[in-house]
């Protein structure tokens, strides 16, 4: 055993190394998972949140307790307590004197998929830090809001704006989103006016003060000037004297009143129809005189930044490209005249590559014309693919009997003894010619025996189809 470890020390040594590195992947694994070692790791702090529901919470995944996002703990268990669903929180021991008993809980997901985790506000130092135990009230939780509950407050007709609104939205912007990123390029104008206005306006902000400020040293002016505004009270009454004085000529105006208001009732009857016709008019344009503003803002904010791209670039390709059309325009009606045979043109074209690209996939259809094209380039490629030092050759398949391999070889002539050599291991071969090779080895046999001269094992030789070409005079010595 000894040997065989000292003889292997290195295959021993590299599985050893991988076992160790094993153990301690798993263990960095299984400690980030939350599992706790009873040696190596102390037991957590254990409290409790009352939650309204306990939707998606599930222990043992890893959902997270965290305290301004960085996390203390883990969500250990949930459980049915009178009808209220309550939260097992193991906080890690160094974070023990964090939660105090006013803390408040907030369940929420971090994505789309309800992976939730729980976010602990740990309350304020003046009151008690949380004993083991603890429970965090229900009222002092908050649950997570589905957009189911968000919509089931929302009155039908209201849902069904809302649906007309999102749906309307989604087929007026389908396929124009570049549009729509044009239209938000458009508004980028009126987002710097509108910092300018918001800058503006915090500077009114310091004016402001300003004036209020000064309004306060008038008023503080006008108490210290209190003897002038007796004056031009006592002035004011004066004026007024005056007024009183011109009362014969107000009598006079209000007698001349009955004829006026008799005319002006004349000329109200003749404008009645008049009125009638405007009254419903000017009820029809209210909407649209309402919405008079946002357009004008609108169209403003669209006019100013479109002018110059108008005038400098629109207005010039437009003169530019005059001339150029009517040079097209001989071309165009000639194209036109062409088109219908164009057409046909690239119909018929459009059959003959589905022609050649069709491959019926279903009912054990054969392959189509470009697969069986792909397969005659592959095969005239493999059919010239192999040469030597007297150029390319073509690879060449034969099929014989043995028989034939036989009178092949019997009729050999001098000059072709590399097909007698070729063809020799084969017909002495007993798992491919049984019978050649058979009689041959027998004579073989014969003539090491002394029973055979090699005379007659040439004629015998000859007899099946076998020659000797390296022994050309053998077959004349008897």
């Amino acid at each position: 055993m000894k040997r065989a470890i000292k003889t292997h020390a290195t295959d021993v040594s590299a599985i050893v190394g991988l076992l160790v590195l094993a153990i301690v992947v798993s263990v960095y694994i299984l400690k980030h998972e939350g599992l706790r070692f009873p040696i190596f790791s102390s037991s957590p702090f254990t409290d409790y949140v009352a939650l309204q529901t306990g939707q998606a919470v599930t222990p043992g995944q890893g959902q997270s307790v965290k305290v301004s996002g960085v996390q203390i703990g883990t969500i250990g268990g949930i459980s049915l307590q009178d009808g209220t669903a309550v939260a097992k929180i193991e906080i890690e021991p160094n974070f023990r004197n964090l939660i105090h008993e006013d803390a408040t809980a907030l369940l929420r997901p971090r994505t789309g998929l309800d992976d939730m985790f729980l976010e602990l506000n740990p309350g304020t130092s003046p009151s008690p830090v949380a004993p083991e135990g603890f429970t965090i009230q229900m009222s002092d939780s908050v649950p997570d809001v589905d957009l189911d509950e968000v919509l089931s407050e929302l009155d039908s007709d209201t849902r069904g704006y809302l649906d007309q609104l999102i749906n309307g939205a989604g087929l007026g912007l389908k396929n124009r989103g570049d549009e729509l990123a044009q239209v938000f390029e458009r508004f980028e104008p009126t987002h710097r006016d509108l910092a300018r206005l918001n800058g503006a306006i915090a500077t009114r902000g310091a004016d402001l003060q300003h004036l209020v400020h000064e309004l306060a040293v008038l008023n503080v002016a006008l108490a210290a000037k209190q003897t002038q505004i007796s004056q031009m009270v006592k002035a004011s009454a004066v004026v007024f004297s005056d007024f009183a004085d011109e009362d014969s000529s107000v009598k006079q105006a209000v007698a001349d009143l009955p004829g006026t208001l008799q005319e002006t009732t004349h000329t109200l009857g003749l404008v009645r129809q008049f009125a009638n016709q405007l009254g419903p008019a000017a009820v029809n344009l209210l909407p649209a005189a309402r919405a008079l503003p946002a357009a004008n803002s609108s169209l403003t904010a669209l006019a100013i930044p479109s002018a110059p791209i108008i005038k400098n670039q629109i207005r010039p390709f437009v003169v530019a490209s005059i001339p150029v059309l009517h040079h097209l325009e001989p071309a165009a009606e000639e194209l036109a005249k062409a088109t219908p045979n164009l057409a046909t043109v690239f119909t018929v074209l459009n059959h003959f590559l589905n022609m050649l690209g069709y491959y019926p996939t279903s009912g054990g259809g054969q392959h189509g014309y470009l697969w069986w094209l792909a397969w005659v380039d592959h095969n005239a490629r493999t059919l010239f693919d192999s040469q030597d030092g007297n150029g390319d050759f073509r690879n060449l398949f034969l099929q014989l009997s043995c028989a034939s391999a036989a009178q092949v070889a019997g009729g050999v002539n001098g000059g072709l003894e590399e097909v007698l050599l070729n063809l020799t291991p084969i017909l002495t071969d007993a798992g491919l010619c049984p019978a050649q090779a058979k009689e041959d080895e027998a004579d073989y046999r014969k003539y090491e025996a002394g029973k055979l001269n090699l005379s007659k094992a040439v004629d015998t030789l000859a007899t099946n189809g076998l020659k000797l070409p390296f022994l050309p005079n053998l077959s004349n010595a008897k």
